[in-house]
Parts: structure tokens; sequence; C-alpha cells
């Protein structure tokens, strides 16, 4: 473990890097906010479009992964609700609590990280499970909070899912990347530098972002987010690999990469989705702070012990 934990120790250093440069405002909120902008339009984009078109679709698409990441998923996504609903909370911030406790931050730290932890080979798994995050996560949350808010579901709710998805780059590169695969385009050599080149930017420009959006984050609600750092820390992985494991019997590898993929500290963009609707942005920021800091020691773990099986 003490091999994984120096391993992942750079990565959590240019959080931290990121972290002390925005408290000392070398770096702004608006400097912040203008490079995760272009990490998430152009870098991180540019890395997922080379390795989506490097890779064949059947490297990526594999339904009895999706079902057990999604069904480990939802026993934690249900519990959190069920908590949720048993202290009083409404709809609105039950799916709130409950998308805290399933989604990680796979786009900005696990491809980086996993990839270069647990190989390249990792990166058609950490791309499906960020797949499954967006396209069904994502959608859910939209649904619940704006349908609690309407009181039924409606046409209008659906368009807002269905233009988020289309807008979100990391959705329509990886689309874009798969059909050039799926067609047996080969990417030109000069295209696929350039794509290389951008997409270097990616790991520590967002791993600096992470840092420095830590930085406005504020401990308010610690008990609440104390509980839902555990569920995204302990009990999210736990679920999925008996899921992955012991039900649908995914092979070793594969499994253990979804298995650190869930063990990954809460996401930021769940930060931006309660800040859009006014739904508990107070207790998301605490649980991203606690998640991503105690992440530093339970990731290490989660990683050295997948690499076991």
């Amino acid at each position: 473990m003490w091999d994984i934990f120096l391993k992942t120790l750079p990565f959590f250093a240019l959080i931290g890097l990121g972290y002390g440069a925005a408290r000392v405002r070398f770096f702004t909120a608006e400097g912040t906010a203008y490079l995760t902008k272009f990490v998430f339009y152009f870098a991180l984009s540019a890395m997922l479009f080379r390795f989506a078109a490097n890779l064949a679709l059947g490297d990526i698409l594999d339904w009895p992964f999706v079902f057990a990441y999604l069904a480990g998923s939802m026993v934690v996504y249900l519990l959190a609700t069920i908590i949720a609903m048993v202290r009083g909370l409404r709809v609105a911030e039950a799916a709130v609590e409950a998308q805290v406790a399933v989604i990680g931050n796979v786009g900005f730290l696990g491809i980086p990280m996993l990839a270069l932890l647990l190989g390249e080979a990792a990166i058609g798994p950490v791309m499906m499970v960020l797949a499954v995050d967006l396209i069904v996560f994502g959608s859910l949350i939209v649904v619940l909070i704006t349908g609690s808010r309407d009181g039924r579901m409606s046409i209008g709710i659906l368009r807002t899912v269905g233009l988020g998805l289309l807008k979100n780059p990391m959705i329509v590169s990886i689309s874009l990347g798969l059909l050039v695969s799926g067609m047996g385009w080969s990417v030109p050599v000069p295209v696929n530098e350039f794509l290389e080149i951008l997409g270097g930017a990616a790991t520590p420009g967002a791993l600096f972002a992470i840092g420095a959006s830590l930085a406005t984050k504020s401990a308010e609600r610690v008990v609440v987010a104390g509980w839902l750092s555990i569920c995204k820390l302990v009990l999210h992985p736990v679920a999925v690999a008996i899921s992955a494991l012991l039900i649908f019997d995914i092979a070793a590898y594969p499994a253990g990469v979804m298995i650190a993929a869930a063990a990954l500290p809460v996401a930021g963009n769940v930060y931006i989705i309660a800040q859009h609707y006014g739904v508990a942005p107070a207790r998301v920021s605490a649980s991203i702070l606690i998640s991503t800091v105690v992440s530093v020691f339970t990731l290490s773990g989660v990683i050295a012990w997948v690499t076991s099986l």
C-alpha cells in the first residue's frame, strides 16, 4: 500500500498546489473558472476523443460491466435517499445527497490517475463508468429536482435532460471518438499528435483546478457531509465490489478498475448542479472538501487492494 500511496501522492500534491495558490489569492476565483473551462471543453475533451478514437467499441461497451456498476451504485443511491427522507428532507435535497453519495471525480481525477496506476487498459472501463454517471445519474437528478418542483413529469424536463447531455463535452467527445473508431477511420498523425499535446494539459490542469476550487469550499454541515463522504469513499466501492465480483462475476481487472473508480471523491459537477438549482450547495461543498482530503488515504488503500486482484 505504501508504494501505491507514493504513486498517488503527486496527483494530490498538484491538488494541494492549486489549493494553496487559491488560498493566498495568487490564483483568483475567475482564473479558476477559466482554467476549469479550458480543461473541460478543450484538454479533457481532446484526451477523451483520442482515447475513444483509438479504442474499439468492444473495448468500452460491456453490458455486464455496466449493469454491475449501475446495480452497486444504485444500492448506495437508494440508501442515501432513504436516510435523507427519514430525516425529513424534500425530494430535491434527497436527490442531491444521493448524487453526492455515488458520483466521483472520474473525469478530472479518475481518468488520468487510474490510467497511470492501473495501465492504459483501464481507460475503457473508466470511460464506461463516466458515461453511466453522466447519462444515468446526471439525468436522474435533473428529473427528480425539476419534477418535484413541477409536481409532474413533462416534455420540458426531458428536453432539458436531452440538451444537457448533448451539450456535455465529455459525452460528445467520447461519442465522436467511438464514431471514428466504429467507422474504421484512422486519426491522421498530425491530428493525433495535436490531440495528444492538448490532452496532455488535462491532467495537471484538472488537478490544479480541483485544488483551486476547493479553496472556495466551506466545511459547513460537517456531520451530514461526513456521512455522505463515508457513502462515497467506503459504501460505494464496497457495494460495487460485491456487485461486480459476487453477483455479476466480472473479470478481476475490469472489476478492479470499476471499484477504484467508485472510490474516487465527490465530483465538482455535483456542486454546480446544487448551486444551479439552489439545493443544498453548502452541504455538497463540504462533502467535496472532506471526501477529497480523506481520499488521499482511502483511495490509495482501495487501489492497493484491487491491484492484488
